[in-house]
Order: structure tokens, then sequence, then C-alpha cells
């Protein structure tokens, strides 16, 4: 761990995905979804904080420049009751790092969290809640979307899924 809190993930070109090891740089990834989820898309407060934040089992992620400008977020949650599956959620990538790959570097950086601390087997299935908007971006990354619609903070997702194999 490194005296800001974290720890590398992964990095992919100008990006470093690094891992929250304590609460010093909490601040910064709950900085970039309220910029996203609350200005932007208009998700009330009060639905994006929530209890898993703090939860032991909850991963927190952070997309840095190499400036050290701090450029997306993304959490991954794991549930002691299903072992090798994870909940990949609040994946936020700053309006000014937009199309640059910061969100499929986040995920790649998910979902190494997510075969090193969580895999059975060398196997785990990652879940997660999609925006309809970015059903596109999942599935390049082999997600499967299912299911009907539902809202969530009064915009429509379905799930999603991927399983991977070390």
């Amino acid at each position: 761990m490194s005296a800001d809190g974290t720890s590398p993930v992964l990095v992919e070109g100008s990006v470093t995905v690094v891992r929250l090891d304590d609460g010093t740089r909490r601040g910064d990834c709950l900085a970039v979804r309220l910029e996203v989820f609350v200005d932007e898309q208009k998700v009330p407060l009060a639905e994006e904080i929530d209890a898993l934040d703090d939860a032991p089992t909850t991963t927190h992620l952070l997309a840095l420049g190499t400036d050290g400008e701090v450029l997306g977020t993304a959490r991954v949650l794991a549930d002691p009751e299903h072992p090798g599956e994870v909940h990949v959620g609040r994946v936020a990538v700053r309006a000014v790092a937009r199309g640059a790959g910061v969100g499929r570097v986040l995920m790649r950086a998910a979902h190494a969290v997510a075969l090193d601390d969580h895999a059975v087997d060398g196997r785990v299935r990652s879940v997660l809640s999609a925006q309809r908007q970015a059903f596109g971006f999942y599935e390049s990354l082999g997600y499967t979307v299912v299911g009907d619609f539902y809202l969530d903070a009064g915009i429509e997702h379905k799930d999603a899924f991927v399983d991977l194999v070390r």
C-alpha cells in the first residue's frame, strides 16, 4: 500500500487503476460519482450513496491519469453467500476523460480484482446493472444483457453478466 492508501491494479497506456486499501482516497471516488450520477444524470443523492460503500467486501477502484488527475471510478461487490460471483457497479468516468478508453481500463481492473480475490476454481461471474445507453459498451467486454428493463433511479437498466476465467 502506498502513502495515499492505494495499490495499483492495472496500468494501460496513460491510465493507472488503483484499489483503495483504506478510506484515504474514498472522497475522490465519491466526487466522480456525484459529478456523473448526481449532477449529470440527476440521480438523487440518497440513492447514489449506500451502505455497500462501507461493506468490508467492497473494493473501490480509482482511475488516474499520468499526472494523477482523477478520471473515473468503479466498485466491486462480493457477497460471501455467493462465492464465485461479484457485482460491478458505480462505474463512472468524468466527462473530460470519456472516449479515451478509461471505462474499458476500469472494467479490466474490476475483472482482475474479481479473478484475484473472488474466483472459485479459477472462475468468477461478474454481474452488473447496465444503463440502456451503455449496453454496447458492456457487450463489447463480453457481457450478455438479459431480462426486462427496470428503472433504477429513474434510468432504464437491464442486468448483464460475463463469466471470467483465469
